[in-house]
């Protein structure tokens, strides 16, 4: 039985992940940080499943004893200080988890268990502001938050580690990927969410920033397939994971009014973009997934729309149940 050991499994993509790898007679654990408050919200229909272990992307000793405890045959580092504007408020913590955690959990499996399979998370803000459309794993990178500029850090050490150590270690760049799961934070949830209480009553409006920015938007469930299949190749590599689509958040605002059955949804939607503006705006990302579905044979299988709708009736759902 293969073993995986995921850091950040509570988190959207470790849920979708620890479901994949278990479906697939997996012994996977999670890596969780010691907090007084646990949200274990996304992972709680599968956890007699899978054995949480704690550590710290900040704590070395603790990733070296986790890998100890558990010895991997995969290693997902999916963790990461993940919100873009919170960067801005909190760009030392940032750097701290983000990048430096990388390393330390790098340096863990070096030093521990060198023949473990590690994916890194990048992600396609490290293009940030554009040098050609679309990106590709050999455009440039212009990252534009300090969230973008850690992942930056946190790819290239990955790259450096493979090509230093021979050790088996990848990432995925990955672009916008959306779900039920997705934290109330983010833009498209925020959005999904708010369409499914306007239209049970339970709010007036919602607030967005710039209605204009595009985005390459995928669901996460088809995206750690991408990820998984990463660990299943004879030689580690980088791979941009994408659509390939670009849609507007104007574009995500309209279809969401329309599941739900309203068309003069202007209405409903309060711009405000003082309040939305990040000090540096990426505002055009757009993927080319092309070597992931040649060497991995990967492709998306949910559509812009299909990913709305899903979003909207798990939303819808939830809300009604609240009113109980």
């Amino acid at each position: 039985m293969k073993k995986a050991l995921i850091t950040g499994i509570t988190g959207q993509d470790g849920s979708y992940l620890a479901e994949l790898l278990l479906s697939k007679g997996y012994k996977v654990y999670g890596l969780t940080r010691r907090t007084s408050t646990v949200n274990n919200e996304r992972i709680k229909h599968i956890q007699e499943n899978i054995e949480l272990i704690q550590g710290d992307l900040l704590d070395q000793s603790s990733l070296s004893q986790a890998l100890l405890d558990t010895q991997p045959d995969e290693v997902y580092n999916l963790a990461a200080q993940s919100f873009v504007k919170t960067s801005w408020n909190q760009p030392v913590l940032t750097g701290e988890f983000t990048a430096l955690g990388v390393t330390r959990m790098l340096e863990a499996i070096r030093s521990v268990n060198s023949q473990a399979k590690f994916y890194q998370a990048s992600s396609s803000e490290m293009f940030g502001k554009v040098t050609e459309t679309p990106q590709k794993e050999t455009t440039r990178f212009y990252p534009r938050s300090p969230y973008g500029v850690a992942k930056v850090y946190g790819h290239y050490i990955t790259v450096n580690y493979r090509e230093s150590y021979t050790m088996f270690a990848c990432s995925g760049i990955l672009f916008n990927h959306e779900s039920p799961r997705r934290g109330l934070e983010f833009v498209t949830r925020k959005i999904s969410n708010a369409v499914a209480r306007i239209k049970l009553g339970k709010q007036k409006t919602i607030e967005l920033g710039n209605l204009e920015a595009k985005r390459d938007w995928g669901f996460a469930g088809d995206y750690v397939e991408a990820i998984w299949l990463m660990l299943q190749q004879d030689k580690a590599d980088d791979y941009v994971i994408a659509t390939g689509e670009n849609h507007s958040v104007k574009e995500f605002v309209e279809l969401a009014f329309e599941c739900v059955g309203i068309h003069d949804w202007e209405k409903y939607v309060v711009a405000n973009k003082e309040e939305h503006l990040r000090p540096a705006e990426v505002d055009y990302l757009i993927g080319d997934a092309s070597k992931a579905r040649k060497i991995l044979d990967w492709k998306p299988k949910t559509s812009f729309k299909q990913l709305i709708e899903m979003m909207i009736v798990a939303d819808l759902e939830m809300e009604k149940k609240g009113m109980d």
